[in-house]
This record gives C-alpha cells, sequence and structure tokens, in this order.
C-alpha cells in the first residue's frame, strides 16, 4: 500500500500563519506539506520557522506532515506543563474537516484500537487485542462528486488515527498515502485533512479559548 511514500517532501513555500500570541501561547495555521518539527532530513519545519521570532516556543502537539490547520505551541515552562496535561487528560478539543472516498452515513462513530506497524513505519495498523484505544466521531457536511466532505471530532489523539480509521471503514481520506488505495490516493494534489477547530483553557487566565481555520479544499 504505502509504495508511493518515504520520499523527502518538496520544499514548503507556504508560510505559517500565526492567529494569536502571547506571553504564554501561539496558535498558528500550518500549511499541508510542512513538518511540525524537524525531519531525519528536513529541518524546515514550523518549529524552526516560529522560532527566529519566537525563541522559547516549544512544540506540544503535532501534525502530520500533509495534515493542514491549527496548532498550539506553548511558550513559557507553566504552558508546556499545563498544555501537555490537557493533551493528557483529553481536555483540548480538537475538529477537523476531511474529504473522503465515497459517502459515508449521516454521522457515526468509529471505535478501533490502533498500535504500531513495526515493519513499515510510520505506518500504524488497527489491532483489537494490542492497539491502544482510538475513538473518532464523524458528521457529513456535504457530498459531491462521489466524495464526502465530513467534520472529525476525534477524542483521542493516536499517531495517524483519522487516516487510519476513515480508511477501515472504507472510506479513505482523499490523497492519503499511507492508507488510502489508489484511486483515493490519486483523485487529490494534496492530503484532504484539515485540523479546523482547536479549544483548550489558556494556561494562565484558565480561561476557556477556541481557534477556527477553514479548509483550504473546502
Amino acid at each position: 500500500m504505502s509504495h508511493y511514500t518515504y520520499h523527502i517532501p518538496p520544499p514548503c513555500e507556504e508560510e505559517v500563519s500565526v492567529l494569536f500570541a502571547d506571553d504564554d501561547v501561539l496558535v498558528v495555521d500550518k500549511p499541508s506539506g510542512l513538518l511540525s518539527v524537524p525531519g531525519r532530513f528536513v529541518k524546515d519545519c514550523v518549529l524552526n520557522r516560529l522560532l527566529i521570532d519566537y525563541p522559547d516556543a516549544t512544540i506540544v502537539h503535532r501534525l502530520d506532515l500533509d495534515t493542514s490547520g491549527l496548532l498550539v505551541i506553548a511558550r513559557s515552562k507553566q504552558a508546556v506543563s499545563e498544555l501537555n496535561r490537557q493533551f493528557r487528560d483529553r481536555e483540548i478539543e480538537k475538529e477537523y474537516i476531511a474529504r473522503v472516498f465515497g459517502i459515508p452515513e449521516a454521522s457515526g462513530e468509529i471505535d478501533l484500537p490502533i498500535r504500531a506497524d513495526p515493519v513499515n513505519r510510520p505506518k500504524q495498523v488497527i489491532d483489537q487485542e494490542a492497539g491502544k484505544s482510538a475513538f473518532t466521531r464523524y458528521k457529513l457536511l456535504s457530498a459531491i462528486d462521489g466524495s464526502g466532505l465530513l467534520r472529525l471530532t476525534p477524542t483521542t489523539g493516536r499517531s495517524h488515527q483519522l487516516r487510519i480509521h476513515l480508511a477501515a471503514i472504507g472510506h479513505p481520506i482523499l490523497g492519503c498515502d499511507l492508507y488510502a488505495h489508489e484511486e483515493a490516493f490519486g483523485a487529490a494534489k494534496r492530503l484532504m485533512l484539515h485540523a479546523s477547530g482547536l479549544g483548550f483553557k489558556h494556561p494562565k487566565s484558565q480561561e476557556w479559548q477556541t481557534f477556527a481555520s477553514d479548509a483550504p479544499f473546502e
């Protein structure tokens, strides 16, 4: 399945947009095709770009290379520990928009445990015995040309969770090089997955903050 991946990505010309900045956090919009943190070969990434203007920036979660959308970045020790705690305790609300192959039911839940595939890194596999619990809710927003636009709300944050969950129910994300079949992979120039919503408690004020970003392919 993964014969068209494992390449060094072309340079990403798009900028990282900073949507919010204070002494504790940054909220940014990551373009597709840019790593969150430095890779083995590619050093250009969200973190290294931000360090120029924000030398105290620390990554507390990531988006896949090909996924675009919202990331929260910590800028203080308090923010690192508090945001890490919120992620660990699943208090942070995340929402994604995806365009998928075929048209799923109007809404549904995917409850399939996931573990790493040691033979085919970085791929993950569904494993009912040894996998870690993974849970995704989805809602169909629209259907066009045999594909569905979905809103996804994962309650867990497993690696590749949305990509493998949607492939597992027969509706892989368009442009997915790891889990989609050839037709779905070839149906889009990029992975049609965008982190569109993010909600968290501000690490200092403890006020709930929400951010939204439109999917570039909607």
